[in-house]
């Protein structure tokens, strides 16, 4: 992997952290059920999609 695809990988890293940092907030304030599993639906996604890109590297 050249050194420019690690550099998007990392980036993709951070944005889904970033994206589940933001849902996990999200769950612990709202107090709609459906919206907070939508939230935790999101969470979980997050997790799935950065231990994909954590395996590329």
């Amino acid at each position: 992997m050249t050194q420019k695809e690690i550099q998007y990988v990392e980036d993709a890293l951070g944005h889904s952290e970033f994206l589940k940092t933001q849902a996990q907030t999200a769950v612990g304030q709202l107090t709609d059920p459906q919206l907070k599993n939508e939230c935790q639906k999101l969470v979980e996604k997050n997790k799935t999609t950065f231990g994909q890109f954590f395996s590329l590297v």
